[in-house]
């Protein structure tokens, strides 16, 4: 479960100009960011390159709107497990994985092991959920939370 650290990419003033706007919008045109940075194209276009190349930009998607989309619930899972061996981490991570409905998934520090966060339509959808989690790995202990309401939801990195 462990990822590879890489060093940090150095940017200057005008590849963090460039992110931002990628950030906030990914559809621009390569003239529009070159206009905005005050660039030329080419040399925008090349930073983007190099930039997709290092890692820094990992791909552009379009963001859906959950509640559009009939989505309405979303559950905070506090996982906490007797279980620290490789196997149970294995069978944990697929489990997962596979599961459309968990769309942030961490690794914690302190008392709680893990937290999930889960979009579903309801409170019915969740507990099919956990039951097929439960029935994949043994869990010692599951909180689930029920946010109220977003506050903040964004895609977008600091770029200070």
């Amino acid at each position: 479960m462990s990822q590879d650290r890489q060093t940090p990419v150095r940017l200057d003033d005008t590849d963090r100009k460039i992110l931002s706007l990628l950030q906030e919008d990914a559809t621009l045109s390569l003239d529009d960011i070159a206009a905005r940075v005050g660039a030329s194209k080419t040399p925008v276009w090349n930073r983007i390159r190099k930039l997709r190349e290092a890692g820094v930009i990992r791909g552009q998607v379009a963001l859906l709107d959950p509640d559009s989309l009939g989505l309405d619930a979303c559950f905070f899972v506090l996982i906490r497990t007797s279980e620290h061996d490789p196997d149970w981490a294995r069978k944990f991570l697929t489990a997962v994985r596979a599961r459309p409905e968990v769309i942030e998934a961490h690794r914690l520090a302190g008392d709680i092991d893990y937290i999930l966060k889960v979009r579903v339509r309801n409170a019915r959808a969740y507990d099919r959920f956990y039951q097929a989690l439960i029935s994949e790995v043994k869990i010692h202990n599951v909180t689930a939370l029920l946010s109220m309401e977003e506050l903040k939801a964004t895609t977008s990195l600091p770029l200070d």
